[in-house]
């Protein structure tokens, strides 16, 4: 990126080069479609490596355990793997449980930037996280109108005609970023992404190069301007930082509610396939496959649910850390 233009591209994606279908499914896929997907892809790779197989699993089976120690590994695995929601709502926990001391001050420091965003917005902050990203995008839009209106295009032709073009990126940019925060719900990736896709950072990196680069050509009035607008997008920086940690709670005890779903669902089909099936459990074919084959295969993929699902959700939140890694004017990508 060129540290000399000043248009951006309007989305996340954009930004990072990333390829349209694979960026879907980092961020933007529902994770129990993402994880189920998965185990339906499981599913067929077992049904084809059975159907290549020159032996049947039936005669496999009944020569070796194979079938039972498979299952027997995945309820202990299982098991195991469900106390990492013990250490997922401890994290979680950890953010909530405190001192009435503590507490108090997280409440003044929250009511304290409270404050600056009301004097900010000129109107009380709203409650709803959407519509707080959404008012301070506004506030950056109309703030950018006022500088250019300010600044006079025959005392600062040149930079009148750099700010013109700022400008019309960033207004571009937050009209994309509000359209996309309409009608969301917090608990959804739906308010995040268009959050993401602002591109606050590299707006704050512009306009302070752009002022400084002018020296002292500038009126009190334009500079108040320049300073207004680097003022409401330096606040949104950490309102988006605050409801993107608010979102990695959410999600993290979302996938912790969801592990102990799948956890009970696969512990029962594994459990079962260790105690009550053997070579003689299920005789015949279905579509010219063994019906003993249908069964490992989908149970199987069902015992892999738990994992599936913590696979899901944690690339997901890893590419958010990823991507979110700097606050202020420091671009990583």
């Amino acid at each position: 990126m060129s540290d000399t233009n000043l248009s951006t591209d309007d989305t996340l994606r954009e930004r990072t080069d990333v390829n349209k279908y694979w960026f879907w499914l980092l961020l933007q896929a529902n994770r129990w479609g993402l994880a189920i997907g998965v185990a339906f892809l499981i599913f067929a790779t077992f049904m084809l490596w059975g159907a290549l197989k020159p032996v049947s699993i039936q005669s496999t089976m009944q020569s070796s355990d194979m079938v039972e120690t498979l299952f027997a590994g995945l309820v202990g695995a299982i098991i195991t793997g469900t106390t990492l929601v013990v250490t997922i709502n401890q994290l979680v926990l950890s953010q909530e449980i405190g001192s009435l001391g503590s507490q108090r001050e997280r409440m003044d420091i929250t009511m304290d930037f409270r404050q600056n965003t009301d004097e900010l917005l000129g109107t009380t902050t709203p409650a709803d996280p959407a519509l707080y990203l959404q008012a301070l995008i506004e506030t950056s839009e109309q703030r950018a109108k006022t500088l250019r209106e300010t600044l006079s295009a025959d005392e600062h032709g040149d930079l009148a005609e750099k700010v013109d073009v700022y400008v019309e990126d960033l207004l571009e940019n937050a009209d994309r970023a509000r359209e996309h925060l309409e009608d969301v719900d917090f608990g959804t990736f739906d308010v995040l992404s268009p959050a993401l896709d602002y591109n606050y950072d590299r707006k704050m990196h512009d306009i302070r190069r752009l002022r400084l680069d002018q020296g002292d050509d500038l009126a009190d009035e334009e500079r108040e301007a320049f300073t207004a607008l680097l003022e409401a997008l330096t606040m949104y920086g950490p309102v988006r930082e605050y409801i993107k940690d608010l979102y990695i709670q959410w999600a993290l005890v979302k996938l912790s509610r969801a592990i102990l779903y799948a956890a009970v669902i696969a512990l029962t089909v594994a459990g079962g396939m260790v105690v009550f099936v053997d070579p003689t459990t299920f005789q015949g074919t279905f579509l010219g496959f063994s019906h003993i084959l249908w069964v490992v295969s989908a149970a199987f993929a069902i015992s892999a649910l738990p994992f599936l699902l913590f696979t899901a959700y944690i690339l997901r939140l890893a590419t958010l850390a990823k991507q979110t890694l700097s606050m202020g004017p420091l671009i990583l990508s």
